[in-house]
């Protein structure tokens, strides 16, 4: 019933991702968050400059979700885990203040970072 309520395209996004994450390793999940994170926030300014306010919503709600389940992934303990929350968090605050007072120059810096991220970890 659900996915009779959205596009067709979002309708085959959905299917698509649960596929990926159903079989998908540890290492392919963040990879997927990664992902995901980047297409919200590129959706989210493309939406702001088209005035589609709907789909502005739409992204960074996936956006904060891709943040949140990136989040809950850290490993406590890892030597890494303090830089990963940290910027985890900050990119979570980007996001949120872009939802009162949207800010396209930061999250596209926050997108391009992520961008950079994603492809110095999973090249």
């Amino acid at each position: 019933m659900m996915l009779a309520l959205r596009s067709p395209h979002e309708a085959y996004r959905k299917v698509d991702f649960d596929a990926r994450v159903a079989g998908a390793d540890p290492q392919q999940l963040v990879a997927l968050c990664y992902e995901q994170l980047i297409a919200a926030l590129g959706s989210a300014v493309f939406a702001h400059a088209s005035h589609d306010n709907r789909l502005k919503s739409q992204s960074l709600t996936r956006a904060l979700s891709a943040l949140t389940a990136l989040q809950m992934g850290v490993t406590q303990g890892a030597a890494i885990a303090p830089a990963l929350i940290q910027l985890y968090d900050a990119a979570r605050r980007a996001v949120l203040d872009s939802v009162l007072n949207f800010d396209p120059t930061t999250l596209g810096t926050v997108r391009q970072d992520f961008i950079d991220i994603s492809r110095a970890l999973f090249r």
